[in-house]
């Protein structure tokens, strides 16, 4: 290999090496993140179950547990489409609970049931009696939200405006996530887990790139001393 030919390769080699190690490094970064959010989380989800009133009206609410007290109505009930439970396609119910003492109403995400086409169910049938709820409390998305055209009471993307304009009543700016059995049978409701806490692939990212950052420095080093034999 000529030698311009051979410095030329050396440098982009470190160079890959060099962008490669930077992005493990953010690899680990976003691990530190996420067992941060996870220890945050898991403080809010272990705390002790509050009044959904009680709370602040801000995202340090997110996470934590609540009770809610309220009548459901179903009548503005909204049905979040193309929802999977273990592998099966079906919807969630979002329904408001108007709260005794304010004009203000809740959402709850009360769970799955089956769909075949992920869109369409028989509402009367899967109506909750309790008029008291425990679940953990979830933001809405930030982003434009979206119905069916032809079904304005079907979500096929969630955002609070969509819910808003749905609503003959305020609605407060946050949801609850109602928790439960989460097993798939015909005559209930399949509810809500707990967010999963697992620290993601971050870890194994991040050895992917030291990985490939040594096998650049390697075979860069293999190829100068070729050349020089």
């Amino acid at each position: 290999m000529k030698p311009l030919h051979l410095r030329l390769f050396v440098a982009f080699a470190v160079i890959a090496a060099a962008v490669c190690v930077r992005l493990g490094v953010w690899q680990l970064s976003r691990l530190h993140q996420r067992r941060a959010l996870n220890a945050l989380v898991r403080s809010r989800l272990d705390s002790a179950e509050v009044d959904i009133a009680a709370l602040p009206r801000d995202s340090t609410a997110r996470f934590r547990r609540v009770r809610v007290v309220g009548t459901p109505d179903y009548a503005h009930q909204l049905l979040w489409a193309a929802r999977i439970h273990d592998g099966s396609p079906g919807v969630n119910f979002l329904t408001p609970y108007r709260i005794a003492g304010t004009d203000t109403a809740v959402l709850v995400n009360r769970g799955w049931v089956y769909s075949p086409d992920g869109s369409t169910v028989d509402e009367a049938r899967w109506r909750d009696s309790a008029t008291t709820l425990v679940g953990y409390v979830e933001l809405f998305p930030p982003v434009k939200g979206a119905v069916f055209a032809s079904r304005p009471n079907v979500v096929s993307r969630l955002s609070y405006d969509i819910v808003a304009k749905s609503m003959p009543y305020p609605i407060a700016p946050r949801y609850v996530v109602m928790i439960g059995d989460s097993v798939m049978a015909p005559d209930r409701i399949a509810r809500l887990t707990l967010p999963p806490l697992d620290e993601g692939p971050h870890f194994s990212y991040a050895v992917q790139w030291f990985s490939f950052a040594l096998v650049a420095l390697v075979g860069a080093g293999f190829v100068v001393k070729q050349s020089r034999g």
